[in-house]
């Protein structure tokens, strides 16, 4: 009886040991971190992408420039897309920016695709509104992410006049984010 107690206890350390492993390494794929996106870090080499989401589909699109990709698409196997990710202009080149194409991303804040402004407004101090044609970007201080909002989202008197500059208080609460990016360039 003694033998199997010290037999079992090495054992019952593995099994933790394994599973806090597993854990980690499930919360890291799909956070979005200050410094990190999935499996990616700010220092990730834009050519290393590919091995590290290779049990994924990796998508280069180099049909602007046959010498220099310029865009990579991760996706699920069975084609459901995770990432949209662009080299920065450097001479090595590192990752620039990710688009977030899969909602289980979230934010250590727990903000993600299916968030609206109201919970980015109580999550994150917004530092800055730009107004574009078709969409609002709201920046937020001290993160590398950033949230694109649709025009449509807007109420009618914003929606069509293209000349203004949209406040964050001119924001409906309920306004869903079209796109989620970091930037690291």
């Amino acid at each position: 009886m003694r033998k199997m107690k010290k037999i079992q206890l090495p054992l019952l350390i593995l099994v933790i040991t394994l599973f806090w492993q597993c854990q980690q390494e499930k919360d890291v794929q799909y956070s979005i971190r200050k410094d990190g996106v999935g499996l990616l870090n700010r220092d990730t080499p834009f050519t290393d992408i590919a091995s590290l989401y290779a049990a994924e589909s990796v998508v280069s699109d180099s049909s602007f420039s046959l010498a220099k990709i310029n865009r990579i698409n991760i996706f699920e196997k069975g084609g459901k897309p995770l990432l949209t990710v662009t080299p920065d202009n450097d001479s090595i080149q590192g990752i620039g920016n990710i688009r977030i194409n899969d909602s289980r991303y979230l934010t250590e804040k727990g903000i993600g695709l299916a968030s609206t402004f109201k919970e980015i407004r109580e999550q994150y101090e917004i530092k800055k509104v730009v107004t574009s044609i078709n969409n609002v970007v709201i920046f937020v201080k001290d993160h590398d992410v950033y949230f694109t909002i649709d025009r449509e989202e807007l109420p009618a008197s914003l929606r069509y006049t293209r000349d203004i500059n949209i406040e964050e208080i001119q924001i409906p609460d309920k306004a869903r984010i079209k796109y989620l990016m970091i930037g690291w360039e």
